[in-house]
């Protein structure tokens, strides 16, 4: 019997999917469970498994269309089956859904046209006779000479005398065949055309999401500065050991995470959501870190972290960072997070504050470690390694006191570095 495939719901909170790309064709058989397009959702572009078995007799939605939750994007049937008299077009009502994401495409190139309109084109590669190209700027005229016997452009030398009236040293100093004046000695740049890029349907609901975080969460943000020597120091002395023995390396981040899941444990007031006439606080830690993707951002989540240990929590932290980059990451790998981290210590950034992931009450922003003169136990100016940690807040769930509490009990688990490996 044929059946349709329509588009389901891959997170939570989506509304409508992109169909990126058919890893099928019409004619092909396919499987239950057999991937069979890539869609992007509002979270990130992930694969689409087939719910029906049987041959791909007719395909609705094309490459880069966009249409709601259950809309008809192909028909299936059975090996042999005759198709029905309107197998050729999708149900009524639903083929409309597709209509204006088939559009948008036109219409962002229409948006963009009068942008590049008065884009100026670019200058002649060969310069222009001096007779109509600096006729009108003022020059001298044993300037003018020789600029015309070392085939430099007047218009393109920025002159030194008065009133800017160009110079023989002006010209003397410009390259030859370009200009640049006396102050320098590249040609202008080329300018670049403006550009309109339709936003993806992840960079949408990532804007959407983020605005209304900031404008609807009452943010505060608390910094402590962290000590990072010990933990360097044992970080080499774990790495060391491990690929020793064939394991491996592990990051600043697999530490930080540890230590994340620990303070969170310690301070279990931050690991809530704020319900509306209600808080709900999480029996367990579900540990979202931001991972960047080419489209944009996601923030795969950690399950039970808890209950894992620095290796557990670094390997699958890497093979959900790789499923991200391969838009493989499941809806469940992607919701149900209690608290993020985001860290852009990579970066070089010393210290920023980042924005609530909602429904969570706190996220975490970690910066590079930096060495720096610090002031040791015995009054002494010493070289040291500090790093900057932001702690960005929901001021409904959360208090001051609780958070700097929160800081408080992250630093101790950082710089006593031995207690996230116990």
């Amino acid at each position: 019997m044929a059946s349709y495939l329509k588009m389901p719901k891959l997170s939570d909170t989506m509304s409508e999917g992109t169909l990126v790309k058919w890893l099928k064709k019409e004619g092909d058989s396919i499987a239950i469970d057999e991937d069979i397009a890539e869609v992007e959702t509002d979270k990130a572009t992930m694969t689409m498994p087939s719910f029906a078995e049987g041959i791909l007799h007719k395909i609705y939605v094309q490459e880069g269309q966009t249409v709601v939750l259950g809309a008809a994007l192909a028909i299936v049937l059975e090996d042999g089956e005759e198709p029905p008299a309107d197998a050729d077009t999708a149900p009524a009502g639903e083929a409309k859904a597709a209509a204006p994401a088939a559009e948008a495409p036109a219409k962002s190139e229409a948006a963009a046209a009068p942008a590049a309109t008065p884009t100026p084109a670019p200058a002649p590669a060969a310069p222009a006779p001096a007779a109509s190209s600096s006729s009108r700027i003022k020059a001298s005229p044993l300037a003018r000479k020789v600029a015309k016997e070392k085939g430099i452009d007047l218009a393109r030398v920025t002159g030194s005398g008065p009133g800017g009236r160009i110079v023989k040293k002006d010209v003397e100093n410009a390259p030859a065949g370009g200009g640049g004046g006396s102050l320098g000695l590249l040609p202008p740049a080329m300018a670049k055309p403006d550009r309109s890029v339709p936003l993806t349907g992840m960079r949408r609901v990532i804007s959407q999401r983020l605005l209304e975080s900031k404008t609807t969460i009452p943010h505060f943000y608390l910094n402590i500065e962290i000590d990072t020597e010990p933990l360097m120091n044992l970080r080499e002395q774990v790495n060391a050991a491990s690929t020793a023995n064939g394991g491996p390396k592990y990051t600043v981040n697999d530490f930080v995470m540890r230590a994340v899941v620990l303070a969170t444990g310690s301070v279990p007031e931050v690991n809530g959501s704020f319900q509306g006439d209600s808080i709900l606080y999480h029996g367990e830690t579900h540990l979202s870190v931001a991972v960047a993707i080419e489209d944009g951002l996601v923030t795969p989540v950690i399950r039970s972290a808890q209950s894992k240990s620095i290796k557990d929590l670094a390997s699958e932290l890497k093979d959900l960072a790789a499923k991200a980059r391969d838009k493989k990451l499941t809806p469940n790998e992607m919701t149900g997070g209690t608290i993020t981290i985001s860290n852009l210590g990579a970066y070089g950034i010393a210290n920023f504050d980042a924005i609530i992931n909602p429904p969570q009450a706190a996220i975490l922003a970690i910066g590079t470690i930096t060495k720096q003169p610090v002031v040791n136990a015995q009054n002494q100016i010493v070289a040291g390694q500090r790093m900057w940690i932001g702690m960005s807040c929901d001021h409904r769930v959360i208090d001051g006191a609780v958070g700097a509490k929160f800081l408080s009990e992250l630093k101790r688990f950082l710089e006593t570095p031995v207690l996230l490996v116990s």
